[in-house]
């Protein structure tokens, strides 16, 4: 089974695509989203844990999800989850902590694949000199999750 659930968030609307017992998207929601189901066991988990970080007491997710990437891609996207809460990288700093120094840009590529946006914390991957670029949900949002972190942040 398979299904698409919408999470209304501070920082606009999440689409939540889940499929044999796990999560495989986490993206803010396009209008192109038509037919989105009533949340079950498994998106009101996740629905809670978003809750929780969006008021500050959550800084790791532990719903289940599932990844499907390049082994590039996973190594990146492995790099992002060990990024501290509240803290910022650069792309330069995730292809070196994967051992591909030269790779900032396919580091860049890997973080616009990533499917599962805030558990997988792409948004705290910043340009040299700490320049907030690119973001598959917007600089808006990028902006809006890393002042939240900031906020919360002991």
């Amino acid at each position: 089974m398979k299904g698409t659930v919408i999470y209304h968030a501070p920082v606009g609307d999440l689409q939540v695509d889940w499929e044999d017992g796990a999560i495989t998207a986490l993206k803010r929601a396009g209008a192109d989203v038509k037919e989105a189901g009533a949340p079950n066991g498994l998106t009101e988990q996740v629905f809670r844990q978003l809750d929780e970080y969006f008021a500050g007491t959550r800084r790791r997710f532990d719903f289940p999800y599932r990844l499907h990437g390049t082994p590039f891609q996973e190594k990146v996207w492995a790099a992002l989850r060990d990024i501290p809460y509240g803290e910022t990288r650069s792309y330069k700093d995730i292809a070196e902590a994967i051992g591909h120094p030269k790779a900032f840009r396919a580091v860049g590529m890997a973080n616009h694949a990533n499917p599962i946006c805030i558990a997988v914390p792409c948004h705290r991957v910043i340009g040299a000199g700490g320049a907030l670029v690119g973001y598959g949900g917007g600089l808006d949002m990028k902006t809006a999750l890393l002042a939240l972190e900031k906020a919360h942040r002991r």
